[in-house]
């Protein structure tokens, strides 16, 4: 039986998820790490905010190792160097025991996050009444792509998370 009655949804969510829709949900999960780790920062609690932390990196590292350079050209080059700021700015913060860097790094995310959230494609809205024949999901007939380095980063994110 799951421990975690919500892993099987976020499973599913992961699995379901568009690649721009996996890299949004790693950002609002870096987010709210940085959030707990803040949380944990005022409450004095060491040993969580350092868990906290730890996942805002380990998140912002898969984010940075599913870059594909060859296609992304600058971008993502910007986006390795971003990654890397906001990792070191993490590491700092928890080692000063200060506050800034942590809200350095939420705003930084949060603009990041606006950002993926903008060019999400609105989802097609099928009436519920609707008797028009629909499109086949591949996916559940086991004829899934062979899943990219997001998607897998997203799937290991999200084991961690529900463990």
């Amino acid at each position: 039986m799951n421990e975690n009655p919500y892993a099987s949804s976020l499973e599913t969510k992961v699995l379901s998820a568009t690649p721009i829709e996996l890299v949004n949900m790693l950002y609002h999960a870096t987010i709210e790490a940085v959030q707990a780790a803040r949380l944990q920062l005022s409450r004095g609690q060491i040993f969580e905010r350092g868990r906290s932390v730890s996942k805002a990196i380990a998140i912002l590292a898969e984010l940075n190792g599913s870059l594909d350079h060859e296609k992304g050209g600058e971008v993502s080059t910007r986006l390795a160097v971003l990654y890397d700021f906001l990792q070191r700015t993490l590491l700092d913060a928890n080692f000063r025991q200060s506050d800034e860097g942590f809200e350095k790094a939420e705003t930084l995310l949060r603009t990041l996050c606006e950002a993926w959230s903008a060019i999400i494609p609105p989802k097609p809205r099928v009436p519920m009444s609707s008797n028009a024949p629909r499109e086949p999901q591949l996916a559940s007939y086991g004829f899934a792509s062979i899943p990219t380095p997001v998607e897998e980063c997203a799937a290991t994110a999200a084991r961690q998370w529900c463990a």
